[in-house]
């Protein structure tokens, strides 16, 4: 796969095709789960994004359960979750894992050395800024609140990245 965009993704509510509709927006993925104690940057991500996607600025939610069992809940109950304590409303894939044999394609993407961000997801809530190209532009770990100064600036810039007319 070239892009981050070209993976299959099930959405939570069974979309078959969760990234291919964002194709040639900046976006922020994000390993989520709704026990953890980084659960409230749920908060801050959502106003992250009222606040940019007009600007083309997406963020995308991979529900986990591989970090001390923090998401235990099926898609319907996660997202029942999301909706009702934090107001979601960027798109959450379906359940899936980021690390280890069954690790999804596009974490295993994530991770490649080629893409300059190499190794395992460490815990829930680390964040991959992905440009509107779809190659991977910055990798924040786990404590980086939406807020940081540091990813507002890579957001910013991405979003400066002129949009190509064949997008």
């Amino acid at each position: 796969m070239a892009s981050f965009f070209d993976f299959p993704v099930t959405g939570i509510q069974g979309e078959p095709d969760l990234l291919g509709p964002l194709r040639g927006r900046v976006v922020l993925a994000v390993n989520v789960a709704s026990r953890c104690g980084y659960t409230p940057q749920y908060a801050g991500l959502e106003r992250l994004r009222g606040e940019l996607a007009s600007e083309g600025f997406e963020i995308v939610g991979f529900p986990c359960n591989q970090f001390g069992g923090q998401e235990p809940g099926s898609d319907a109950e996660i997202r029942e979750f999301c909706s009702t304590r934090y107001d979601v409303t960027f798109p959450l894939a379906s359940k899936l894992e980021v690390n280890g044999p069954n690790r999804h394609p596009l974490y295993a993407w994530l991770t490649r050395p080629e893409n300059g961000h190499a190794g395992d997801i460490e815990w829930n809530f680390e964040k991959f800024l992905v440009g509107r190209d779809g190659r991977v532009v910055a990798r924040y770990p786990a404590g980086t609140r939406p807020d940081d100064k540091g990813l507002l600036g890579d957001v910013a810039a991405a979003l400066e990245v002129p949009r190509r007319s064949d997008s």
